[in-house]
């Protein structure tokens, strides 16, 4: 599969991948100068790119793990969704989960995106849903 992808600045990185095996295309922090995001805060990250997602595909953008288990930071909405029919910025909103300031440089790895098909279900409305074994267990029911 090809994915289209646009520079909508001239310092947007080309996305890439970490390793021949990474399921990931790394984003870049598209700033002109280093961002501080304070303990508790979220910042909004342009990467300077735009894609082309097949129908029926969505980009999903995830945090990078050295960066979110090293750092404390992670996208805010922990996976971003990108429908295919957004042509903006694939900005990231980085929330800082540490206890400390952290600094993002410019065109520095700030998550990555892995694009995959989806289900468009029709739902339906009833007045009765089968019964399972389960049934209505929620959080825990099912052991630790």
């Amino acid at each position: 599969m090809t994915i289209n992808f646009k520079k909508l600045n001239s310092k947007a990185i080309t996305p890439t991948h970490g390793s021949d095996e990474a399921a990931g295309w790394d984003i870049y922090a598209c700033i002109d100068k280093p961002v501080t995001i304070h303990a508790g805060e979220t910042v909004k990250i342009p990467s300077g790119l735009a894609f082309e997602v097949p129908a029926g595909y969505a980009g999903f953008m995830f945090a990078r793990s050295g960066l979110a288990t090293k750092e404390g930071l992670a996208p805010a909405n922990k996976v971003g969704v990108c429908d295919s029919d957004y042509r903006g910025d694939y900005t990231v909103a980085l929330h800082n989960q540490s206890g400390v300031d952290r600094v993002i440089e410019p065109q520095e790895r700030i998550a990555q995106i892995i694009f995959m098909p989806y289900v468009k279900a029709e739902l339906n409305e009833v007045n009765k849903l089968s019964d399972t074994k389960r049934s209505k267990g929620g959080f825990g029911s099912t052991g630790k």
